[in-house]
């Protein structure tokens, strides 16, 4: 769980975009793995988690829906929501030159930006095949989906970032 509770983290955080959300998604989804899985073999572990966080996620959208529905109902019952982004920022030691750091900086807001604008299932196949390294077997598995849709939500969502990021490549 350790080598993977920050990746997990991005993945809550891009589709949230709610530092204080997505660190509930990842515990919640992690606790879960723990109760109910804890007898499979480390092998199975990361299709099953990701299968749950993104389960997790799905229930904080339908959370959400229902919350905003009520909102619109009662407008003075909405609550104050902080939108900065205060996510960790690795600081890069290999730059020493700050001109190098400033265009690695945007680079990685860049793309931060590019993957939080993906729609959410071009978002969980890029996330799951290229962060986390899932095959496409694993992939389709916690997205609950086939292998061909894997795929294609993959290419596109390749096919979007380079689009996107073009003077970064």
């Amino acid at each position: 769980m350790a080598s993977v509770e920050k990746r997990a983290f991005k993945i809550a955080y891009f589709a949230t975009k709610n530092q204080d959300d997505a660190l509930d998604i990842v515990q919640d989804a992690m606790m879960k793995l723990a109760q109910s899985y804890a007898h499979k073999t480390a092998d199975d572990w990361p299709p099953l988690f990701h299968r749950i966080l993104q389960s997790k996620i799905f229930d904080y959208y339908r959370r959400q829906k229902l919350k905003n529905q009520w909102f619109r109902l009662f407008p003075g019952m909405g609550e104050k929501h902080s939108e900065e982004n205060d996510m960790d920022n690795a600081e890069d030691v290999r730059h020493s030159k700050p001109d190098e750091k400033f265009e690695q900086h945007q680079a990685m807001a860049k793309l931060e930006q590019a993957i939080q604008n993906l729609p959410h299932r071009q978002q969980q196949a890029f996330l799951m095949r290229a962060w986390e390294g899932l095959d496409v077997a694993e992939t389709a598995e916690a997205m609950s989906c086939s292998q061909g849709s894997v795929k294609t939500h993959y290419s596109r969502a390749i096919h979007r970032l380079r689009d996107v990021l073009q003077e970064y490549v």
